[in-house]
């Protein structure tokens, strides 16, 4: 098999190891094993510190004979690299190299091995000297093994971080590298006007040089630290991938696909936008069962909740990092979890078959076009002795393991459908904004509402069945226009009018806006605007904001409420009541109740008397603002009124669910083919018709008898299973 080979196929694979290589003939033997259960693909990841002990003396000997062994099973190679375990002699060579904590401090941690953490956080690569010795070693690894033609992709940074707060104790990195570049930074972002820097930040810094951000312990919500942060997330861990993927574009003779991947998407955040444009695509691992996504107040021994956040948790993962890559691009799941988590003596639930199924419909459902399991058998060390794959300690084969070869096997078997970004889109988008992101994350209670809002929103989608996209706005522009029919902006704290005017184009070119409560509150430099709304925003709802006052959760809760510090802060809990566009609903109020006075447009929520919803056409479309938080209702006090209103209106803006019955569906389409995976979320079998007219065969992925009549199809899913028709003409 060779590159051009793989990307005919759905790549099913499995890491080799993490840990410094066990004996050869047990990873050959686990390779074959792989092969024969249909997998078609193994991941290696190399070691710096162990590949290059010494300056310039390099050993990739071992690599080469796995390559070689893995060619002669027409096996492919995802090979991953790990430069935050940096050799002994870097830190030598660089004594300044080292990364340096807030507290003014450098790090002394160096990595031994790749656990824990892949090495990170790892040398300071703003450090010119640390960053041409580790392009140099790339340049050399590619060189090396990537005359193999089976090689067939590269991943530049396994899980894209420095994690240095849990594993250094310090946030990172204020050496004087890093602080040259932020300055430099700031200069481009003001065209190197000091005085714009000034007006727009109320600051008077005599000279570029003294700008810094403060170190203070406690969170600050200063542009400063809003920049500071936007910087070290976006700009300079950017500069770091694009670096390491360009070394490998101009030593890689075949040209293979570069990507990276993260631990996991950081929900209500804009930078993995940022990371899936500096290289071929963005992936992400996935890990299920550790800290699945329950509701709030739901007990991790209650097992259907259980499972069913597992299953989201899933979902949402990479209905994010599908949204995030470029229309087209493949979604890798690059590490997805095959065994029971472990962390130290804290061992997890060994997954059951139907929890490998469950898992990776799923993931094919929100788009995924790879998986590769980690890992193939049991960790030897550290923090995740004894967990996570596919294999025990010892033997050939587990059930689950039998199970994700079965799977693998059948999505081969349409691996056009399966293989190749074939998400069909959605007409919903929910936005993203990085800037405002970065603000809520330096505010007290800020973060954890936006993340609550956004995943809630999601998960009332996901949960009716209704298709969608994350959207971020710096990519706002005309094809949003003609591709998403409503636009959902949760927690829009923190927003530029420059932004909003383009929410505003949006709207006049026929959008539907739905905003949550006290849209640009705040504005992109961290200052609150007079009237507590964004101007362009306030005159888009034909409103302004009468009082925003916190409301009570039901019967007492604290998902999010902070201790009252006096009599009078908090509003009773409260339904809102809908009229005009929502008569005859309800809808619950979370965290804020924002009321306003009506110039434009009509109410559509009411608390009492008071208007705390409104919507008004504007040009060809229609905006509508709720004076509360909406999504927080996805994940805490979940009620069938309120998810009743919210798709009632979404009914009102002309978005449906995409069946109509108790299965939510999700779909993978190319022209004449089309898989359909309908999810059952409730407790108890659901058995349903389905129309396949129009389609002129109709089988079930993985065999399962199927009864036709005429153009319908009558099929039992059972709790939490996932079951995939093939439609074709």
């Amino acid at each position: 098999m060779n590159a051009c080979q793989f990307k005919q196929l759905f790549p099913l694979g499995s890491h080799l190891c993490r840990e410094p290589m066990p004996p050869m003939l047990e990873l050959k033997k686990d390779m074959e094993n792989l092969k024969r259960h249909g997998f078609n693909l193994i991941k290696l990841q190399e070691h710096w510190m162990i590949d290059e002990p010494l300056e310039g003396q390099y050993d990739f000997s071992r690599y080469e004979a796995l390559i070689e062994h893995a060619a002669r099973l027409d096996l492919g190679v995802y090979l991953g690299l790990t430069c935050e375990q940096a050799p002994a002699w870097l830190w030598q060579k660089h004594q300044d190299c080292r990364m340096v904590g807030q507290n003014g401090l450098p790090m002394a941690y160096e990595a031994q091995t790749t656990m824990p953490a892949d090495g990170k956080p790892g040398p300071c690569y703003d450090h010119p000297g640390a960053m041409a010795d580790q392009l140099r070693f790339i340049r050399q690894l590619v060189q090396t093994l990537g005359r193999y033609e089976n090689v067939v992709i590269w991943n530049t940074w396994q899980e894209i971080g420095y994690w240095s707060v849990a594993f250094a104790g310090q946030a990172v990195c204020y050496c004087p590298h890093t602080l040259k570049a932020f300055r430099d930074w700031l200069k481009e972002m003001h065209a190197n006007d000091l005085d714009a820097l000034n007006r727009a930040w109320n600051t008077r810094y005599a000279d570029w040089s003294v700008i810094a951000p403060d170190r203070c312990v406690m969170k600050q919500s200063v542009a400063v630290n809003v920049a500071w942060q936007y910087f070290l997330d976006n700009e300079r861990l950017a500069r770091i991938l694009r670096s390491r993927a360009a070394a490998i574009y101009e030593t890689d003779p075949l040209k293979r696909p570069v990507f990276a991947h993260k631990g996991g998407p950081i929900i209500g955040a804009g930078q993995d936008w940022t990371y899936a444009r500096c290289q071929d695509f963005l992936g992400s691992s996935c890990y299920p069962a550790w800290g699945s996504a329950l509701y709030h107040g739901v007990k991790p021994d209650e097992p259907h909740e259980a499972l069913l956040g597992e299953l989201y948790k899933v979902a949402q993962n990479f209905d994010y990092i599908r949204s995030c890559n470029r229309r087209g691009a493949p979604v890798w799941a690059a590490e997805f979890q095959g065994g029971p988590v472990s962390t130290g003596f804290h061992k997890g639930r060994v997954p059951f078959p139907e929890d490998i199924r469950r898992w990776m419909l799923t993931a094919v459902g929100s788009g995924v076009s790879a998986i590769s399991f980690w890992v193939t058998r049991a960790e030897i060390m550290a923090h995740e002795l004894n967990g996570f794959s596919l294999l025990d300690s010892e033997g050939d084969t587990t059930p689950r393991f039998e199970e994700a070869g079965r799977i693998g096997q059948a999505l081969n078997h349409h691996a056009d459908l399966f293989g190749k970004p074939s998400w069909p889109g959605a007409e919903v988008g929910i936005l993203i904004n990085e800037w405002n992101y970065q603000f809520c994350a330096t505010m007290n209670q800020g973060g954890g509402n936006l993340r609550m809002s956004v995943q809630g929103w999601h998960r009332i989608l996901w949960e009716a069945g209704i298709p969608m996209d994350f959207v971020e706005v710096s990519e706002l522009d005309e094809s949003c226009i003609s591709k998403y029919k409503t636009l959902i902006f949760p927690f829009p704290l923190s927003l530029s009018e420059s932004l909003a005017r383009k929410l505003v184009h949006y709207v006049e070119q026929g959008g539907i806006l739905i905003s949550e409560a006290a849209p640009g509150r705040i504005d992109e430099y961290a200052f609150c605007n007079r009237g507590e709304l964004s101007p362009v925003m306030r005159e888009l709802f034909g409103v302004r904001q009468q009082s925003f006052t916190m409301v009570r959760e039901p019967d007492g809760g604290t998902c999010w409420s902070p201790t009252p510090r006096t009599w009078g802060e908090y509003l009773d809990a409260a339904m809102l009541e809908g009229t005009g566009l929502l008569a005859g609903h309800r809808l619950r109020a979370n965290v804020y109740i924002e009321t306003f006075a009506v110039q434009q447009g009509e109410p559509c929520l009411l608390y009492g008397r008071n208007a705390v919803g409104v919507w008004r056409k504007a040009g060809q479309g229609v905006a509508i603002l709720l004076g509360t938080y909406v999504g927080h209702n996805g994940v805490a006090y979940r009620d069938d009124e309120t998810r009743a209103c919210i798709t009632a209106l979404l009914q009102k803006c002309g978005v449906t669910s995409a069946h109509q019955g108790k299965l939510i569906l999700r779909k993978r389409a190319i022209p004449g083919k089309e898989a359909w995976l309908l999810t059952n979320l409730g407790e108890l079998p659901v058995q349903e018709s389905i129309s396949v007219a129009g389609w002129r065969t109709v089988e079930d992925l993985l065999g399962e008898p199927l009864s036709r009549k005429g153009d319908d199809i009558t099929l039992t899913v059972n709790s939490l299973d996932v079951r995939a028709l093939i439609v074709s003409q």
